[in-house]
């Protein structure tokens, strides 16, 4: 079994980078570290550059968790395509982050990680990245 974090270069996908390898260590589970791009886009915001990837799974292995970095593209639904990994990958528990969203954001644009909450046939631990007031 392992541990499946959903990972974006952003606040929220690195509180659940942190929060995915804390939970696999405590589990003694492997870490698979997942960053999809939507097939044929030639931008996409949410793909974690080589280095950025190099340096979250630095960070679990330094921590003593076996990891593995992928990057599958997906065609249709990033939200299906994930939980199937998900399943296929026997993941014990699926990590991922949260942002902060308006309503009429929610309502226009929908959302993935309410999705994965919703869909998901195994617990999900969804985080938030942490605020700082300085």
């Amino acid at each position: 079994m392992s541990i499946v974090v959903g990972f974006v270069p952003t606040p929220a996908g690195e509180a659940a980078l942190t929060a995915g390898i804390a939970e696999a260590k405590l589990r003694n589970e492997d870490l698979v570290i997942v960053n999809s791009a939507r097939e044929g886009a030639l931008v996409d915001k949410s793909v974690a550059p080589d280095d950025v990837l190099a340096q979250a799974a630095s960070r679990a292995t330094e921590a003593g968790v076996k990891t593995t970095v992928i990057q599958p593209p997906y065609l249709n639904d990033l939200a299906d395509e994930f939980l199937e990994f998900a399943r296929e990958a026997d993941a014990s528990l699926i990590v991922i982050g949260l942002r902060h969203r308006t309503q009429v954001g929610k309502f226009i644009l929908g959302s993935h990680a309410q999705r994965i909450l919703m869909q998901a046939d195994r617990p999900v631990l969804a985080v938030k990245a942490g605020t700082s007031d300085t």
